[in-house]
C-alpha cells in the first residue's frame, strides 16, 4: 500500500511549495513516492509511474491523465487528480474513478490561504491609516517627513509634531476604528476577529452565516449592506467573487460611504462597482487599500497608481510559503492514512 504523489512543472509554477510539503506529511502517515516531472507534460500520468499495481492512494498535479492511464491502477482506493486546472479536480477524471468505486477528494473550501489573505487584509488596514508607504518614498526623496523643525514655543529642545497622518481621511489606530465587513467566511471572520483583537469597533454583514460566526469574530450583526456602509470608518467586503456577488457592492453603497473612509480589497474587485470606488477615490473622498483590482496587471500610467490616498499591492495576498503548506495539509487530510508494514 503506497501513497504516490505526481506533480508536474505546470503545478509547480503555481504552488511551488505543496508537493514536497505533501511528501513530508505523507512520510507519518506510511510508504510515499513522489514522482517530479522534469518538463511539462513530459509524459502521461501512466508512464509516470511503474508499480501502478502498488499505489492504493494516488495525488496527480497537473500532470497529464487518460482514460487509459487510470486504468492501470487496479488498486486504486483514493485519488485527487489535477490537469488542466491547478484550482481544481478534474470533473471527467473524477467521474471516471468514482465509477469504479473509488474516492476521489478535493479542497472542501479555501482556507488554505485564508491567514495570509486575513493577515494582508490588516497589514493594508494598517498602511492605509498610517500611509506608509506614501511615508516610505517620501523619506528617500527628502528630510521633509522627518518635521524636524524646532516648534514655535518655548518648550526645550521641542522638535516635530506629534501628529504625521493626514486628516482629510481616516487615520491613526485601528483600535476605535468603525470598521465594517461584508462576508465572514474564511477570510473576512479572521479580518474581522484581527479588527476586534486590535480595538476596533467591528460590524459584519453575510445573510449566509449563522449566528456563530458573528460571535466568534467579535463583530456585531448587521442585515442590510446599507447599514453596514453608512457609518464606516474601514470598510472590507471580502466575500469571494462568484455569480451571486459579482457588483454585491453598488455604486449607492460605494457612494453612501462616508467621506474619508478607508475601502479595503482584498479578495476580488468584482465584488464592487470599481467605476464608482475610482470616481471617489480620484476625487479624495475616499482612500483606498488594495490588493485586487478591476484591471490585473494594472496599466502603469493608471492613476490610482502612486496617489497619496491609495495603498496598493500587486495581488500576492495569498502567495506565500504558509498558504502552500495548508493547501497541502488540508488535502491529506481528507485521506486515509497509510499504515506501514
Amino acid at each position: 500500500m503506497t501513497r504516490y504523489i505526481v506533480v508536474d512543472p505546470l503545478f509547480e509554477d503555481v504552488w511551488p511549495l505543496v508537493a514536497d510539503h505533501l511528501r513530508r506529511h505523507s512520510e507519518e502517515d506510511g510508504p510515499v513516492e513522489l514522482v517530479r516531472l522534469a518538463e511539462p507534460r513530459e509524459r502521461p500520468l501512466g508512464s509516470a509511474i511503474e508499480e501502478h499495481s502498488a499505489a492504493t492512494q494516488l495525488v496527480s498535479l497537473g500532470v497529464e491523465v487518460t482514460p487509459a492511464c487510470l486504468d492501470r491502477f487496479d488498486n486504486l482506493e483514493e485519488a485527487f487528480v489535477m490537469t488542466d486546472s491547478m484550482y481544481a479536480v478534474d470533473e471527467e477524471r473524477k467521474r471516471q474513478l468514482e465509477e469504479r468505486g473509488v474516492t476521489v477528494h478535493d479542497h472542501t473550501n479555501e482556507g488554505f490561504w485564508s491567514e495570509s489573505v486575513a493577515e494582508f487584509g490588516i497589514a493594508l488596514t494598517i498602511n492605509g491609516l498610517r500611509q506608509l508607504p506614501q511615508k516610505y518614498k517620501a523619506m528617500i526623496e527628502s528630510h521633509g517627513p522627518w518635521d524636524l523643525d524646532q516648534l514655535h514655543n518655548e518648550v526645550p529642545g521641542a522638535r516635530g509634531h506629534q501628529f504625521a497622518d493626514d486628516p482629510t481621511f481616516v487615520n491613526g489606530t485601528v483600535a476605535g476604528k468603525r470598521v465594517r465587513v461584508a462576508g465572514v467566511g474564511n477570510i473576512g471572520s479572521r479580518y474581522a476577529s484581527a479588527a476586534d483583537f486590535l480595538g476596533a469597533d467591528v460590524a459584519a454583514y453575510d445573510p449566509y452565516a449563522d449566528e456563530p460566526c458573528f460571535h466568534r469574530t467579535g463583530a456585531r450583526r448587521v442585515h442590510d449592506l446599507e447599514e453596514l456602509v453608512h457609518d464606516a470608518d474601514v470598510f472590507a467586503p471580502t466575500v469571494p467573487l462568484t455569480d451571486a456577488t459579482k457588483g454585491l457592492i453598488t455604486a449607492d453603497h460605494v457612494n453612501a460611504l462616508p467621506e474619508g473612509a478607508l475601502l479595503v480589497l482584498i479578495t476580488r474587485a468584482g465584488v464592487c462597482d470599481m467605476d464608482a470606488v475610482r470616481e471617489r477615490v480620484l476625487a479624495d473622498e475616499i482612500a483606498l487599500a488594495a490588493d485586487v483590482w478591476d484591471e490585473e496587471p494594472l496599466s502603469l500610467s493608471d492613476p490610482l497608481l502612486d496617489r497619496h490616498n491609495v495603498v496598493h499591492t500587486p495581488h500576492i495576498a495569498g502567495r506565500t510559503a504558509d498558504a502552500n503548506h495548508r493547501w497541502a495539509e488540508h488535502l491529506l487530510a481528507h485521506f486515509t492514512p497509510i499504515s506501514r508494514p
